[in-house]
């Protein structure tokens, strides 16, 4: 008798080390998203602070596009996952250093400011705006129970499209899908441990492993497109450029001055294109004026080229600025 108790306990031991196998560490919150691969020189490139110029990049909206959860999705203006969703993609692209990032989703209440103060209205175009939404969110719970354990697992996945835009032409020059995935755990071991009711961080962790997934490639197509500016006036014999050290204009800096090309329309799309442009003068930065990307400008003095017939006429439009090709 007393042998088959000695037995029967030491069965229960390893019963009870097998349930307490299957319990992890109380309510724990992981993302799982795809890893971003990057080259041994790009990595080496993020961790030096970037010098170049900066692209004008403003996000135009972020919508939430799905039916999931909409109860807890809304505020008062009906989107507070679209706005969680700018407020994360804006940071990601802060980040970077490689932006002038402008304010789009809050700038009712900016123009409100002013008005207060009776300041003109804020005028500051971008040169490329993100548009995005999040078309798919959902959630599940999943549980093990042991004989002596049970453990709740709560999973949330997103997935979320973005658009770039070209603001000159009003064309969709990039588009881009992220999705992302993020759960929380919690055990018990014979009614000792976590107990765990609805995790509403889930939620945002999964959107931002989402946002995460696809941020690497928006940002590289970002800084592939041209960094653009215009001349504004000619002015005592210098020319007055849009832009100043906030975009990383420094003196000494050389442009070229680009006339843009015809205007032809496209039979198979039924839409006008520009032809590519033809530089016709370069230009050297004397000086920068200014506080922010509303008000900067730079002073610039022709080295090159002709521009006589832009100054007969002032009219400017027809120019446009870009990098000196190296």
């Amino acid at each position: 008798m007393h042998s088959l108790l000695k037995y029967a306990a030491a069965l229960l031991s390893i019963m009870a080390l097998c349930s307490c196998a299957t319990v992890k560490k109380p309510e724990k919150i992981e993302t799982t998203a795809p890893k971003q691969v990057v080259s041994p020189a790009v990595a080496a490139e993020q961790k030096e602070q970037y010098k170049g110029l900066k692209r004008k990049v403003a996000i135009a909206r972020f919508s939430n596009e799905t039916k999931y959860g909409q109860s807890f999705f809304l505020d008062d203006n009906n989107d507070r996952i679209g706005k969680q969703a700018v407020d994360i993609l804006s940071n990601k692209l802060m980040e970077t250093e490689k932006f002038v990032l402008l304010e789009r989703a809050d700038l009712d209440k900016i123009q409100k400011e002013l008005g207060i103060g009776d300041a003109a209205p804020l005028k500051n175009m971008a040169d490329y705006l993100i548009v995005g939404s999040i078309t798919e969110f959902g959630r599940k719970e999943t549980g093990d129970v042991g004989l002596f354990s049970r453990t709740k697992k709560q999973v949330a996945y997103a997935k979320v499209h973005i658009r770039l835009i070209d603001v000159y032409t009003g064309e969709v020059i990039y588009s881009e899908a992220g999705e992302g995935e993020a759960f929380s755990e919690a055990g018990s071991i014979m009614g000792f441990g976590a107990r765990t009711g609805y995790d509403s961080a889930i939620n945002d962790k999964a959107i931002d492993a989402a946002i995460t997934d696809l941020a690497s490639n928006l940002i590289e197509n970002l800084m592939n497109k041209p960094w653009r500016s215009y001349i504004l006036s000619h002015e005592e014999g210098m020319y007055i450029m849009g832009g100043g050290a906030s975009q990383g204009i420094k003196v000494g800096d050389q442009f070229d001055v680009i006339a843009e090309g015809k205007k032809v329309k496209n039979p198979q799309t039924n839409t006008m294109i520009t032809l590519p442009g033809k530089k016709v003068a370069a230009i050297k930065v004397l000086q920068t004026s200014g506080s922010t990307p509303a008000d900067e400008i730079s002073f610039c003095q022709l080295t090159s080229g002709d521009l006589s017939a832009w100054n007969a006429s002032k009219d400017y439009s027809p120019l446009f600025i870009q990098a000196t090709a190296r």
